[in-house]
């Protein structure tokens, strides 16, 4: 069985894995079809990992994939051989105090495939098979784009910020940052109700694939740097702003475009950062984080699989695993991609 590992910054190589285990009870072999390339898997390519995260053994690349089931385990109802579905990579240990409080991504002992938050840190998903708990896996129809299946992991992230945001009905909402996770937040405050999204970036061609997945306005900042100046007047124009770039200045920004007691969702990760603690004081601004997910990867499965949302312009590129390490280069060039899958067959 193929595998992509990550050994150190720019060091990643297909390897030959021992085969899947057979599925035990309650457990599912599934043969992996697509998978996409996420931003933290973008850091160990580079970094060898993020802040404090970082490789001390090789590991297995990804967590957005899509498959179809080929063997079964005793005991298994919800799927069976030959059902395409998405795979969960979030393993909440159930037990804890914050998964008690149904706050599973807030897990004390959490497993996330492709992760070296752990050591030995916990494998990923790019490779050709693995058997996992049935639990893990959604059946999607047997006539869906897995590609899009594969999409299901980073819209869940998306679905979470913006119930996390209260209600978006009839609201006008600012997307900072439109990375794959920024553009599908678009996506996710629109099924929410919102009435007008505008984003911003400091490129173009990210702009221009937001708006294709439903922005009503995009902001260039690197060709406009005051292009959001006019949304500052009377104390600020929108009610909610998702922060999706993780960048220190943009999330100061956007604190003098939010309006008196609105919304700033921080979804985006970085370093420490300064704010304008003044400006959220005296415009008595909510400033919420967002991470992960947790009930909402079925919901976000059930809405790609239902046709609810079209996540298609996203995906703009899927190579081969003979080209992995091109696939990571073309998922690193914000002017030429927005989100990169690998096909494993």
């Amino acid at each position: 069985m193929r595998a992509l590992v990550a050994y150190k910054p720019h060091d990643i190589r297909i390897e030959d894995n021992e085969p899947a285990q057979s599925p035990g009870p309650g457990e599912v072999r599934v043969r992996i079809e697509r998978g996409g390339i996420c931003g933290s898997d973008l850091h160990y390519y580079h970094h060898g990992g993020f802040g404090a995260v970082q490789l001390k053994e090789p590991m297995i690349l990804g967590h957005e994939v899509a498959g179809y089931v080929v063997e079964t385990g005793l005991a298994v109802a919800k799927v069976k051989v030959g059902d395409r579905v998405a795979i969960n990579p979030s393993m909440p240990c159930g037990q804890c105090r914050y998964c008690r409080m149904n706050m599973g991504n807030q897990c004390l002992d959490m497993r996330f495939f492709g992760s070296a938050m752990r050591f030995p840190h916990m494998q990923g998903l790019f490779r050709e098979e693995v058997t996992l708990p049935e639990v893990q896996v959604i059946a999607v129809p047997a006539d869906l784009d897995l590609g899009l299946a594969a999409c299901a992991e980073p819209f869940a992230v998306c679905l979470h910020a913006a119930s996390s945001a209260g209600s978006l009905v009839g609201q006008r909402v600012l997307v900072s940052g439109c990375g794959p996770i920024g553009c599908l937040m678009v996506v996710a405050a629109r099924h929410a109700g919102a009435q007008e999204i505008v984003c911003t970036d400091i490129a173009f061609a990210p702009l221009r694939i937001a708006t294709r997945l439903g922005a009503d306005h995009a902001i260039d900042l690197g060709a406009e740097p005051a292009g959001l100046g006019p949304f500052a007047e009377e104390k600020g124009a929108f009610d909610t702003v998702f922060e999706c770039s993780g960048n220190g200045k943009a999330l100061a920004d956007v604190f003098k475009v939010v309006r008196p007691r609105g919304t700033i969702v921080a979804v985006g990760l970085g370093g420490d950062v300064s704010m304008p603690l003044n400006t959220a004081v005296a415009k008595e601004v909510s400033l919420r984080g967002s991470f992960r997910f947790d009930a909402e990867f079925a919901w976000a499965v059930e809405l790609i699989a239902k046709g609810a949302v079209d996540l298609s312009p996203l995906v703009t590129a899927t190579l081969p695993l003979d080209s992995a390490d091109e696939a990571f280069r073309l998922a690193s060039d914000r002017t030429q991609s927005m989100k990169v899958q690998i096909a494993f067959h």
